[in-house]
């Protein structure tokens, strides 16, 4: 993250116990008092949620010593806040109680990290980070009864058990939505056990938990990729777009001060600075609630809420109404004769404001595709400001828009209408075969994970009003799930090129995208090995599951035959496995049935 600017790392040198700045009129020291006893009530919370998230195989009694050591230093930094190891970051403090567990660092395999320091140090326990938790076991589910009576034995330590299990599947997910979700199970586990259905209680309270935290850790980890491998400019660029569409009656001098602080909270938060997250999202919220008469109508309510609720609310709050009389076009940056002057006077402010402009004139369309429109419009200057008569070059620049629209128009409409034609299941299957033609390289979980929320985007946006705007966020952020967060991401050559080259046409990019001629493909003897442990064995496990597996190996083993071909392997083999899955020797019911699918597949490879 060597992008990280000053005002970054003047963030990182403040200590647990101290403000962000000293607050000198009344409603900021208000503000900051609030958020300070918010961070001191929630130290136990905040240490759970860094030791999870950047170890995270750690133990739960692992975890528990950790929490120890940290109220433990917390209070002695409250007695005497002038002792040499409160001068920490709270960050810092966090990592040092990590190295100084006797034998952990080389247990966990994160030793390598706390020979570093400063920022070298943050770095490494961010890199450490494994967004793919397959290595884990799965989420642990109590009976509601179970459940309810070991919350009643130990609140504390039941919450806490909560809080380690959802934060080390979620590593990259900032410390303040971790805080909204812990908050919110409290209040479920609190109600649901007091009711006669326990069960059907928890599954009503857990259904918009669950939709909020996977919403956020989406959208969070898109974001945080976007400046860890574009920087700060494609970031802000985002953040401009996204806040001029839902804040279309703030002034631009105000939005620049607003994208300054957003920038700063960004760096600490996607670094997994915990306390510096939740400090930095106060602060920001607290500018939009200080000056909400000229930004929003939509967020009285929301300012009225604490943290982290008020965070949560204004950041889902609607968008607000545009301004009566703006128009769809501003002219100053097609009709104007000194457009290349004030573009070369500052660039960065120039097309700052071109996407301000553009996003609160169009609240229709996705945050991606003003960012194409943005790249096409700079493109365009870098041609027409080098020629003699620049105006008449780029005055036809709103077709040029508009062309590029409507291409990002057409696929997200074949998309719709496939999904409506073909259903949720074949869409899937049509998911699944396109990623792991472009990743093989991918787990077949993670695979899947992808194919399953491309089509969520689907049944979600394509009966909706705003279609394209919905289809579109939604499916960059399933892009961002496989382009990662790290740097260090690699897949393959095709793909790390999409991910890397162009944040705004990487969905163009992937579209056009072939099975992956790198791969080198699992011998037949492999596949049949792989099936005969999946199909021919006695084992309890979703015959979805199973299926997927199968079409993963397929498409690896045979990228290049076509659809047809594809589908009647797929179709003849699952078949038989459905009706063989309840004999007692599975593996004698296959035989006949593999006999005649593998005779088809040879014969398919003769005809290649």
């Amino acid at each position: 993250m060597r992008h990280l600017k000053l005002t970054g790392f003047i963030f990182f040198l403040l200590s647990l116990t101290e403000s962000l700045a000293l607050p000198t009129k009344s409603p900021d020291l208000d503000h900051f008092n609030a958020t300070q006893k918010f961070i001191d009530e929630n130290t136990a919370y905040l240490a759970i949620i860094a030791f999870s998230q950047y170890v995270q195989e750690g133990s739960f009694d692992e975890l528990e010593t950790l929490v120890k050591a940290m109220l433990d230093y917390r209070d002695r930094c409250w007695a005497d806040n002038t002792l040499p190891e409160c001068s920490k970051t709270a960050n810092d403090a966090i990592q040092d109680m990590f190295c100084d567990l006797e034998g952990l660092p080389q247990k966990r395999n994160f030793s390598h990290c706390c020979g570093k320091t400063g920022f070298q140090r943050r770095l490494c326990f961010f890199y450490n980070k494994k967004a793919n938790v397959g290595f884990l076991p799965p989420f642990p589910t109590l009976d509601p009864e179970e459940k309810c009576q070991a919350y009643k034995n130990n609140s504390e330590s039941f919450l806490h058990l909560y809080m380690y299990e959802v934060a080390r599947r979620n590593p990259f997910v900032f410390s303040p939505v971790l805080l909204t979700v812990a908050a919110r199970f409290e209040e479920a586990a609190t109600t649901c056990c007091e009711q006669q259905q326990k069960a059907t209680c928890f599954q009503a309270k857990a259904a918009p938990i669950t939709q909020y935290l996977k919403a956020s850790s989406s959208y969070q980890r898109s974001v945080c990729g976007a400046l860890i491998k574009f920087g700060p400019k494609v970031l802000n660029s985002i953040n401009i777009a996204v806040f001029s569409q839902k804040f279309p009656r703030i002034g631009f001098k105000d939005l620049t001060s607003l994208i300054e602080d957003v920038l700063s909270m960004y760096d600490g938060c996607c670094e997994g600075d915990v306390v510096q997250c939740i400090r930095s999202q106060s602060q920001v919220m607290n500018h939009i609630c200080s000056k909400q008469d000229s930004i929003s109508s939509k967020i009285k309510a929301c300012c009225e809420k604490k943290t982290p609720e008020r965070e949560a609310c204004i950041i889902n709050a609607n968008k607000d109404d545009r301004p009566e009389g703006l128009s769809l076009r501003e002219a100053k940056f097609t009709d104007s004769e000194n457009v290349c002057q004030e573009r070369d006077s500052d660039p960065d402010k120039f097309f700052s404001e071109f996407i301000y402009e553009y996003s609160r004139r169009h609240p229709d369309l996705s945050t991606p595709e003003i960012l194409r429109i943005t790249k096409v419009y700079m493109d365009l200057l870098e041609d027409c400001c080098s020629r003699e008569s620049p105006a008449g070059c780029y005055r036809p620049a709103e077709d040029k828009f508009n062309e590029t629209t409507q291409q990002s128009l057409a696929m997200v409409q074949q998309e719709c209408r496939q999904y409506q034609e073909l259903g949720k299941d074949t869409m899937q299957r049509h998911f699944l075969v396109r990623f792991t033609k472009a990743a093989p390289q991918l787990p077949m979980e993670e695979l899947v994970s992808l194919s399953k929320d491309m089509v969520a985007a689907l049944a979600t946006c394509c009966t909706l009003s705003d279609e394209f705007a919905c289809v579109d966020n939604l499916a960059d952020l399933v892009l961002g799930e496989l382009c990662g967060v790290n740097t260090n991401r690699t897949i393959n050559p095709a793909v790390d090129h999409c991910c890397k080259t162009d944040f705004a046409f990487r969905s163009h990019c992937f579209e056009h995208l072939k099975a992956d001629t790198t791969y080198a493909l699992p011998s037949i003897s492999a596949l049949v090995s792989a099936l005969h442990a999946d199909w021919c064995q006695p084992r309890k496990e979703d015959l979805q599951n199973k299926k997927h597996r199968f079409l993963v190996n397929l498409v690896k083993w045979m990228p290049e035959i076509t659809d047809e071909e594809r589908l009647c392997l797929f179709t003849k083999f699952t078949a038989a496995g459905e009706e063989c899955g309840d004999v007692q020797e599975p593996e004698s019911c296959f035989r006949p049935e593999s006999s005649k699918t593998g005779n088809e597949s040879q014969a398919t490879e003769k005809q290649r």
